[in-house]
């Protein structure tokens, strides 16, 4: 009987990390999802995209590792990402220009596991923004 049991709720487990799958983070890349729900932030500043990318490398590096600065292939040079760890969170930003004078930041966050951490987001989000001020 507790053979059973087990069984039921390991293959249950299993069906529950199947359906849950993959999703695309801001950056282009793939990531596990365990979470289902909104986990990245957007933000919009009358900046140029070098200045808010700048900003977004600095808040990273203070908080956490930058491990990749890239520009998704998909994109032009009105597009760039970067990817890293805060608070053994993995973070992925993309900085994309919606005007020449308006930049849009979009942060994402997830833990090791897949799950989603908004707060740090929203954190992260607003970090970049006070950067931006100084």
């Amino acid at each position: 009987m507790k053979g059973k049991f087990f069984a039921a709720l390991a293959g249950a487990a299993v069906v529950a990390a199947v359906a849950t799958g993959c999703i695309q983070t801001v950056s282009g890349t793939w990531t596990p999802d365990l979470s289902p729900g909104q986990d990245s932030l957007s933000g919009r500043y009358a900046r140029s995209l070098d200045q808010v990318y700048r900003a977004s490398v600095q808040v990273i590096q203070t908080d956490g590792v930058l491990l990749t600065e890239f520009i998704p292939h998909d994109t032009t040079n009105t597009v760039r990402a970067l990817y890293g760890k805060v608070n053994e969170r993995r973070v992925w930003v993309r900085v994309s220009e919606v005007d020449p004078q308006i930049t849009q930041v979009t942060v994402e966050t997830r833990t090791k596991s897949g799950f989603k951490d908004i707060d740090l987001a929203h954190e992260l989000e607003k970090e970049i923004g006070l950067q931006l001020a100084r």
